[in-house]
């Protein structure tokens, strides 16, 4: 029961506000000092934890993959697409909705980063759905939920993640994602189209006396498109590693950035600077867990949930349905980078005992913390979004425009359980 209550005082450190690395790392420090059986000489195995981390070609893609989105975040691409996508949705009901998603979906595509995406459409959607005359509340849930499509949709940050948490092929976690990413996107489309259509004054029709250019359209649109091709197929069809994909990805990146004559000194300096945070904070909590980690496991901690689950539960249902609904109450409080490297392993032996298949599961979890960007009261998602709105959307517009968004979410998680096809047609 000691791993049980080091986790709980590792939770209530987080509550409180301090940094992720420092409370789990503190606190596995903590445990190991009070409890004598474990002591110290714990941690003797750490220095050799941490070096393995540093080598590992799968975790490098993490630092590209983020590079490769701060470039395009930068680049003007995703203003010219929004634009051009909405012209060519003129004259539907929520077909100015409908090209947030779709544009969403390509920033996923391409970048994978949820904040440049929700920070980008927030200051160019935004503005352009309310001129419009859409309902604020839809407006902010469109906008928030489209900009985590980067969650599941690879090349995924989490994805990559996962893959090396529980030792299974990135690539395959990139295929197996595809179909449920599509489903979610299909589904918010078809809840914006019937809003649209039952509430015409939440997502009137675009009017404009402005002729429909296609080839402008077509000249915004096929670079995104082109750089996804290339960075998801050469992974898709073996020809690359998602490492190798994502250092292709960066160098594609400042390609387009140089053609949209947005390249700077100055925006390769933000780049790398904002690249070197990123990177230092997901590579600090990671160490932070693996010491936790480290502590909890000798304290027995996972012996007790693989008991719990395998031998007084054991039924493979009631785990799946548990441990989703732990990881998304969880989400409305930690983040997913914590979750990863805290939850994840703890789930594995459990996985491994029912025989559960690795990249089916990892497919669920994803889906699942795409919904901690959008829960209150802390998602980050909600945060981006007011914070590049201001006062032209209230919080509780915010939270009230979100809701039907993480309930399609939660929509899609099930049909992936139903039909776990979604995840192996490609595969």
């Amino acid at each position: 029961m000691i791993a049980l209550v080091m986790f709980v005082v590792a939770l209530l450190l987080l509550l409180v506000g301090i940094p992720v690395a420092f409370a789990f790392g503190g606190v596995a420090m903590m445990f190991a000092f009070i409890v004598p059986d474990v002591g110290f000489e714990v941690f003797n195995i750490l220095p050799f934890r941490i070096y393995g981390i540093m080598n590992n070609t799968t975790l490098m893609a993490v630092p590209l993959f983020i590079m490769m989105g701060l470039i395009l975040e930068k680049s003007g691409m995703a203003e010219k697409l929004l634009i051009s996508m909405s012209k060519l949705f003129k004259g539907v009901r929520g077909g100015l909705g409908v090209s947030v998603v779709i544009v969403g979906a390509i920033l996923a595509a391409s970048t994978g980063i949820v904040s440049a995406s929700v920070v980008m459409m927030s200051v160019i959607a935004l503005p352009l759905m309310i001129k419009a005359g859409y309902d604020k509340s839809l407006a902010s849930g469109t906008i928030a939920a489209s900009g985590t499509l980067g969650q599941i949709i690879p090349p995924s940050i989490i994805l990559i993640i996962l893959g090396d948490v529980m030792s299974v092929s990135v690539g395959d976690l990139f295929v197996g994602a595809v179909l449920p990413g599509l489903t979610l996107v299909s589904l918010y489309i078809l809840y914006i189209l019937i809003r649209a259509y039952i509430r015409e004054e939440d997502a009137p029709a675009l009017v404009s006396d402005e002729k429909i250019n296609i080839f402008e359209i077509i000249k915004a649109i096929i670079p995104p498109l082109l750089l996804m091709v290339s960075v998801l197929g050469s992974i898709f069809a073996g020809i690359a590693s998602p490492t190798e994909s994502a250092a292709f990805g960066v160098v594609g990146g400042l390609i387009l950035s140089s053609l949209n004559k947005t390249f700077s000194l100055n925006m390769l300096k933000y780049v790398l600077s904002e690249t070197m945070k990123l990177t230092g904070m997901i590579f600090m909590i990671l160490i932070g867990a693996t010491a936790f980690s480290l502590v909890f496991n000798e304290l027995g901690g996972s012996d007790l949930i693989l008991e719990f689950f395998s031998e007084d539960i054991g039924d493979v249902w009631v785990f799946i349905g548990l441990s989703m609904l732990a990881i998304f109450i969880l989400g409305f409080f930690i983040d997913f980078i914590e979750i990863s490297f805290i939850i994840v392993p703890i789930l594995i032996p459990v996985t491994e005992a029912f025989g559960i298949d690795p990249i089916w599961f990892a497919i669920l979890i994803a889906m699942n913390l795409q919904a901690s960007f959008l829960t209150p009261p802390f998602g980050l998602s909600l945060f981006f979004l007011k914070g590049a709105a201001g006062d032209s959307v209230s919080t509780m517009q915010i939270y009230k425009g979100i809701i039907p968004f993480i309930l399609l979410q939660l929509l899609a998680l099930s049909l992936v359980v139903i039909f776990p096809d979604l995840v192996f047609a490609f595969l």
